[in-house]
């Protein structure tokens, strides 16, 4: 199957304005209106629409979720993605923002947003970041509070830069995690897959701003970010999610029987 596809990026023109993934999700919406496939077709797996297209398995999954968030496939954990409806000649392929786009700006605008606070804010916002952090690790809330204890941490630390242009730019990138359809979608993943925020990360973030030291507090937003976009990949690894799943399940019933007479 690899080699039979020009990979995708080949012949590039240098008007392209077009993403790695959007050129994937163009061709493979290319294929569906074509008739290659009919409604109820699985796809190829994903590793090998990267080697035959070239690309990483990412990129395969940032195409896959833009068609997935207009209703072309229809994505199973451990099955992979099949034909849900097939464009009609006037349709095409739309795209907002992605998820991993998202995080990536946000990776750099809010590394140097920490920076820039860890000189500005005052100990009544540090015991705030303290008491959110804490709300993050408190499962009896639930994910929603965690969550929303999550985005405060941010936010918080937005403001606490003292500049009000950054402060918008931060809240900006954070109303488009929800607001965009694709980023939308990937986040509701990771929070099915049961990724919620990692507690270790931001505690990191705030002993850097306690610290006063922006250049740790750059670096530790930047790792937390970084990480962020792992746990993405995570949520949308078909068969890491499925193997977790059944490692679980496994474990289950190994106690259960551990505990039988």
């Amino acid at each position: 199957m690899a080699g039979s596809a020009p990979g995708i990026g080949e012949n590039r023109g240098a008007a392209s304005h077009d993403r790695l993934y959007q050129e994937l999700a163009r061709k493979l919406f290319a294929e569906l209106a074509s008739g290659k496939f009919a409604i109820g077709d699985r796809l190829p797996a994903e590793r090998d629409l990267a080697d035959l297209y070239g690309v990483s398995r990412p990129t395969v999954r940032e195409a896959v979720i833009a068609l997935e968030v207009q209703g072309y496939v229809d994505v199973r954990v451990g099955s992979g993605a099949y034909v849900k409806t097939l464009p009609g000649r006037a349709d095409a392929p739309a795209f907002d923002v992605s998820a991993f786009e998202l995080t990536e700006a946000r990776l750099l605008i809010e590394g140097e947003a920490a920076a820039l606070a860890a000189t500005n804010l005052d100990d009544a916002e540090l015991d705030a970041l303290d008491a959110l952090v804490a709300l993050m690790g408190d499962e009896v809330g639930g994910d929603a509070a965690q969550f929303a204890a999550d985005r405060q941490f941010h936010l918080l630390i937005a403001r606490g830069t003292r500049n009000a242009a950054m402060a918008h730019a931060v809240d900006e990138l954070w109303r488009m995690r929800a607001s965009s359809p694709e980023s939308a979608l990937l986040h509701d993943k990771a929070r099915a897959a049961h990724v919620t925020p990692v507690v270790s990360e931001h505690s990191a973030i705030l002993a850097a701003l306690r610290a006063r030291d922006a250049g740790a507090a750059r670096a530790a937003m930047r790792a937390h970010l970084a990480a962020v976009l792992d746990h993405l990949l995570f949520a949308t690894e078909e068969k890491a999610v499925e193997e977790a799943r059944l490692a679980m399940a496994s474990q289950r019933a190994r106690f259960g029987r551990a505990n039988w007479p």
